[in-house]
Order: C-alpha cells, then structure tokens, then sequence
C-alpha cells in the first residue's frame, strides 16, 4: 500500500518515478504469492472497477484520495495491464488502459548511441509513435530533457493534466518515455514539464512531432510515416548515379504561401499546389524547385526561417501526407524538390525549444553564445552531442521520409564566425583565441558526411556569403562539405553593376569580370534570391537603370548572362516574368502582369534560357571547372561588352556575348574561338521578348582565324554556337 509521502507526490504531481508507484504491483515486494494490488489516478472520479483487457473483472478500488487516486487489491495471477472503468457523479463513465503495466519502448542501445551522439535513427525513436506494443494499439511517446523533474504527456485523452501520463526517466540517456494505450494518430499533444527547481513550464510542444496544429494553435499531433507509395524510383536513381557538378541545375525558388492563391486569397493545399506549380515549372524548364522553408513555424512574416517544427510540414499547406504527394509528383515529372532547412537559430516562443527542461538545453546559456541578435533568436549549442544529433536527424529525416533532394542551409555564414554580428566584448572567443565557431563546423561536417553517406543522390547548399575557404570541398580535403555554396558576390557585383547608368558602366566593367577571378574556388550556385527583392531593395526589374525599355532590354540581357555565365542557377518565383513590385508574404504574385507583351517576353525567354542550359553540356557539363570557361573579349570596357566562350568535351563551344549600353553596334570586330560558321542560338533583342529585333540573321561568318564582324544589340546579350 502508498504511504502517505507516495500519496502527496503522485497528486501533486511530484513523483519523478510514477512507474514505482502507479499501476499493478506485488502487494509484498518480496514476493508475488502475496498477490498484487494497483493504483490509478483519475480525477474527479467517484468508482473505480480494474478489470483484465479481456474485460474480466478483477477488483474495485477504495478512493485514497480526494484528489482521484484509487488503490485496491485485483484478483490476478501474473502482473499485467489492467482496464479501469471509472464512474463520476454525474452517472457518466471513462474507461483506459493504464499505460503502467507496459514496460519500456526504448533499450540500451538506444541509450548508449544518443548519448554518445551517433544515433541515426532518433526520427524512429523519439517523439510520438503509433504502434502495437505488448499486443496493444496505442502511441509511444519519447523526449529528451535530462534536468527535468518529471515530464509527463498531455492531451484531450487525459484532460491535459499531467498527473495522469508521467512518464518513464532513462537517466542515462536523459530521455522520458512512456507508452499510452488507445492513443492514435490525429491526438493532439503537448509535454508537461518540472523543472529543476519544481516549477511546472509552460506546455512544450514535441521537438520530434510530425505534425502541429494550424497556427495559432501549436500543440503537437500523433502522426505515423506517410502513408504513400511511391513512384519515384527513376528519378531517384538517375540522381544517384549522377554528378551533379556536371548536371543542370536550374532552381525556381517558392514560397509555396504566395506563389499562387485559392480564389478567396486563401493558401493553396499540397495537392493544388501541386496540380498548378508542377506542370508550370516543367513549362518553363527549371530542373529543381526550392521552398523556402516549410517545416513549421509559428509567423507568417518570418517567412518559415524561424521553424520550431523541424520534423513536421507546416499545417497551412495541409497534412504532411499530402507534401509526399508533392513531392512524388515533382519527381515523376522528372523535378527535384530542395528544402530551405534552418540549424542556424530558433525562435524563442515558450512553447518551443528554448530552455526546454527549464535549463538551456539545446541553446548556449550564454547569451554571447546562445543569442542571435540579428533575428531575436536563440543559437543551437552546436558543442553539445544530442543537439547536434537532433539537427544531423533532421537532414536524414527529410531526405527519407519525404525524398527530397537537397538542403539549401540558410544561415551558414552566422553559424560559422562567433563574433558574427557582434561589437567586441560580446561574443566569446573559442579555445585557440579565434573567431571561428569550430563546433559549428564540426556539425556541418558531420551533418554533410551523414546525409551524403545515407542518401545518395542528394546535395546540399549553403548560403554563405564570407570568404571562408573550401565550403564546398569534401570533408576528407578539410573542407565543410556541401555539394555547392551560393555565390553572393556574383550577385552583387552583377547588380550593383546594372544599377549605374549605363554611361558610366565603362568605369566599373571589374564589376563583371572580377568573379571569374574565383568562379571556379567552390561548386557555385548563382543565386537571384527571395532576400533581394523585398524590405525596400525593389525587384529584380527595378534595379536596372534607365526608363522602362531600358529595364526590360537589360533584365533580358542580364538573364542570358547569367544563364551563360559557369555556375548553378538560383531565379526567385515571380522575377521570369519581371513582376514589379517587390515581393510580400502576405499576397500571391502579379500574374495578370504576364498579359502584358514585355512580361510575356520576359517569361518566354527564361524558358528558352533553360532549355537551352539543358540541352547544351557546354552550357553546364563544366559549370564548376575552370576548363570550361575561357574569355573571348575581357577588356571591352570603352563598350560595356563582354564575351567568353562555354565549352565541354566533345560539344561544339558556345560563345556568349553580352553587351550593357543602349547603342547599336553593327560590324563588331572581334575574335571568336574557331573559324567558320557561328549559329545564333539566341538573342535577348529578339522580337518574341520584345527586342528592336537587331541581330544576326541567326548566323555570324568567321573566317580562318576566327575574326568575325558581329551586330551586337542595345542591352543585348548574343549565344553562338559551332556550326561544325
């Protein structure tokens, strides 16, 4: 029988061991022929009946006290699970399984290996997990807080009181679980948790939950693997044989909330999204699409980069089945589909990660450490073993469960330097006396050795925007080991470039020819991406100089560029057809623009540019090796002309020619690689773009030693092709 101090604990919620206590026991400890008596705890309850899951009965139990808890003696042979039925006043009746006469999910290993930070399977462990356990249907549920007092599962099954499913300790792991009968997929919950000094948090969603509530609800949801079957199997084998160094990849960046809308300005659910995006980005010849990040997260405005559900897709777009549908589909239709995936920072809602179990668990407690003042968010403490666990899991979940092909890994520049962003005396130096964050690197390191090592086939990209060296080389060569970074100086020189008037482009022609000086340092990615055109910096149309006829003519032409330019492509949703005002998350894009003849040419051009990136190996079989790339005319400053040759072996070459003043040049001397016939491929002054319609007649003569006499257009840019 309890003793009374017993009796406190489990009613106020005090029992750091409710296993003990709670459920059936030997009613002599010593030994089981004196028979065994059980305790409940059931609120408000008037009666208790324990009867056998069979629905024998095998005991009534005496209220002990007032607070619901019942304890009796129950007329069984071996210790086992038992069912209560409760009676209440009102003449209503509640029967459960009570979830003490389960034993644990969990074993050993499990404890040993998340220790010691190399579990790989957490996603299988940890968080809420329908299942069969001891010949019983209900939800196993697993958290880590190893300074909590006691952790306990809520929800409408237990009328959100945490006295009612407190949870089993695993002290080595610091891990609580607990088995709950009869809890299935679609519950709600959260976790209740004691701190170190006994006071109860606010209610903590699950790190690990695969699915949330709709915001500005935010409790967790019981949700098993995507019940899906998949078609993919020839998209994901041809990208695991593949190098993607030599693919095309060309990525059109989404933001899946105001890409398109429903007809009441709703979001569009998966199955829509995918019905319209797919078939719209296989139009226009991307090869990838990229979401901005859509794991869930409780701000509209934040655009999903402060997720607090790494695990979970976001409820606003539908359950996570139908983004497996997504997905699929993106994949039958031969679309690769990259995630924006944020291990950077967290918001610090109270229902999230921050001080979990009362402690800085998965943040530095040092506000030097753990603080990112950019972003009013915390730092994952990228030292500590079960928070760089928890991130490398997150990067294998997504690429399992879900398929995708990439991580875009926002952030990377903010992870890797401690005083970034920082005035001195507030960041801390690490153990050499430097700047370099070197658990951070030893994350992503581990992160990009893991998920290359499980998933063949993916990549991975950072966003990183410093001169820090080798981002993109393996991990054995000392690099980070990402598959490609973003190259932010392309964009910006390019950019700042276009921006000037176009008299005084001469002046600064460095602008352009300054990046191939690095081109070839890391497997770049050329990004125009969602942060420039938004907060006052206009869209990609407006930042070209001149009147209108002079922005659409130079966006054309800086397309082509770029589009001949080494280097992956990165083009933000909206900026193919030259949309006008900035982006907002709060609205879809200006589609009607695309009625207008300069946005439909605009549109149509990105498509031929992609088509023809994919069908030319000299466009991208060589984008990330400098033997690809050779300058036709590097010094044409006086003009603002620009020319190189693309090349790969065994393709014919491909020159590109761009040109950045509003003059006319007719009869342009210069020397193209090879003599003979040059095939004009393509020219950004077309009339279907809404050219002037200058040009070539589709053909440049160069005689033996290449020279050739070429008509350049205004804010044009030219490809010829070997006519061999």
């Amino acid at each position: 029988m309890l003793t009374p101090e017993q009796i406190d604990r489990l009613v106020e919620g005090r029992d750091a061991d409710p296993f003990a206590t709670l459920g059936v026991h030997p009613a002599d400890p010593g030994s089981d022929k004196a028979g065994f008596t059980t305790c409940v705890l059931l609120p408000d309850a008037v009666g208790v009946h324990a009867q056998t899951l069979d629905g024998k009965p095998v005991g009534e139990l005496a209220l002990i006290h007032p607070a619901g808890l019942f304890e009796g003696k129950v007329k069984i042979r071996k210790r086992q699970p038992l069912r209560y039925e409760a009676q209440y006043a009102d003449g209503g009746t509640y029967a459960t399984i009570d979830p003490y006469g389960f034993g644990p999910v969990l074993g050993p290993m499990d404890d040993y290996y998340f220790a010691e930070g190399s579990h790989k399977r957490l996603f299988e462990k940890l968080g809420a997990h329908p299942m069969e356990h001891e010949g019983v249907a209900g939800t196993h549920f697993a958290v880590w807080a190893p300074n909590a007092r006691r952790v306990s599962v809520v929800g409408d099954f237990n009328r959100w009181d945490g006295r009612r499913a407190a949870m089993r300790h695993r002290q080595d792991a610091g891990v609580w679980e607990i088995f709950l009968p009869e809890v299935g997929i679609g519950h709600p919950y959260k976790f209740e948790i004691v701190g170190p000094d006994g006071v109860v948090l606010p209610l903590k969603a699950d790190p690990f939950a695969f699915r949330s509530e709709l915001r500005p609800s935010t409790a967790s949801i019981v949700n098993g693997p995507p019940a899906h079957v998949w078609g993919d199997a020839r998209h994901r084998d041809y990208w695991q044989k593949a190098d993607a160094r030599r693919q095309p990849i060309s990525i059109y960046e989404v933001h899946a909330g105001s890409w398109q809308r429903d007809e009441n300005g709703e979001f569009l659910h998966w199955d829509a999204l995918a019905e319209r995006l797919i078939p719209y980005v296989v139009g226009m010849g991307f090869t990838h699409i990229e979401l901005l990040p859509i794991s869930e997260f409780p701000y509209d405005p934040s655009w999903g980069y402060q997720t607090l559900g790494l695990y979970a897709p976001t409820a606003r777009f539908g359950d996570p089945a139908g983004f497996a549908r997504f997905v699929d589909g993106a994949h039958r239709a031969g679309i690769g589909v990259l995630l924006d995936w944020v291990p950077a920072h967290f918001p610090t809602d109270e229902h999230g990660l921050a001080r979990f179990d009362g402690t800085a668990l998965y943040e530095h407690a040092d506000p030097r450490r753990g603080f990112q003042p950019d972003w009013n968010t915390a730092i994952y403490n990228f030292g500590r073993r079960e928070v760089a666990e928890y991130l490398t899991n997150n990067a294998l979940f997504w690429a399992e469960r879900y398929h995708v092909d990439g991580l875009r890994v926002d952030a990377v520049a903010s992870m890797l330097y401690l005083d970034y962003s920082r005035k001195p005396g507030e960041w801390i130096p690490n153990d050499h006396g430097g700047r370099e964050n070197v658990e951070a690197v030893a994350f992503l390191q581990g992160m990009n050795k893991a998920l290359y090592a499980a998933s063949p086939g993916v990549m991975t990209i950072a966003e990183e925007s410093t001169s820090w060296p080798q981002v993109s080389a393996p991990v054995h060569q000392g690099g980070l080991g990402f598959g490609f970074k973003w190259n932010m100086g392309f964009m910006h020189d390019t950019l700042r470039y276009l921006a000037r008037e176009p008299v005084h482009r001469q002046h600064h022609h460095d602008d352009i020819t300054f990046g191939l000086l690095y081109a070839f340092t890391e497997n770049f990615v050329l990004a125009l991406s969602h942060d420039e055109v938004v907060h006052g910096k206009s869209s990609l149309l407006h930042k070209m100089a001149g009147d209108d006829w002079q922005k659409f003519a130079t966006l054309r032409a800086y397309y082509a560029f770029m589009w001949g330019y080494p280097g992956k492509k990165l083009l933000f949703m909206g900026q193919e057809f030259a949309q006008r005002g900035e982006w907002s998350e709060g609205r879809a894009l200006d589609w009607h623009l695309v009625d207008h003849a300069p946005h439909h040419g605009v549109q149509l051009l990105v498509g031929d540019l992609n088509q023809l990136y994919r069908s030319r190996p000299a466009l991208h079989a060589r984008d990330c090796e400098a033997e690809g790339f050779e300058w036709v005319l590097v010094d044409g400053a006086a003009d603002s002309v620009f020319a190189w040759q693309r090349r790969a072996p065994g393709f014919a070459p491909i020159v590109v020619i761009s040109h950045f003043t509003p003059v006319l040049r007719h009869g342009y001397r210069m020397r193209l690689p090879a003599g003979g016939r040059w095939r004009e491929i393509l020219n950004t002054d077309a009339g279907e773009y809404g050219g002037s319609g200058a040009g070539n007649m589709g053909v440049v003569e160069a005689d033996g030693e290449g020279w050739a006499n070429i008509t350049i257009p205004p804010f044009g840019t030219l490809m010829l092709e070997l006519d061999y």
